[in-house]
């Protein structure tokens, strides 16, 4: 019976740097790149930001960070004009601050 080792058997032929440059390149491919918004688009998302801090409703809201899309489901807390961040409480009462370059999609829940 042969034993096979996989990918055991290559990475001993290659040198660290390959190995490296391996790793980075297949980290980079779940790299996400930020969309453009559209004024249509930047018009709705303000709309339902103003709603939901009006009425204190809860968002979901999909915002870019290290190059990857996340998630947050909270209540809009207030948003700060000096650092342009939106003040975040999510279903724990922790704090998030989301530049407003970086959200993507807001919808309510």
């Amino acid at each position: 019976m042969i034993r096979d080792r996989g990918t055991i058997k290559w990475t001993a032929m290659m040198l660290p740097e390959h190995v490296k440059m391996l790793r980075d390149w297949t980290e980079e491919d779940t790299h996400m790149v930020k969309p453009e918004l559209d004024e249509q688009q930047l018009e709705e998302m303000n709309e339902v930001l103003y709603l939901a801090l009006e009425e204190g409703s809860e968002l979901l809201i999909t915002y870019h960070e290290h190059k990857q899309h996340r998630i947050l489901i909270g209540h809009v807390h207030h948003y700060d004009q000096v650092t342009r961040k939106l003040h975040i409480v999510d279903k724990f009462d922790a704090p998030h601050y989301i530049a407003i370059e970086e959200v993507i999609d807001v919808r309510r829940q």
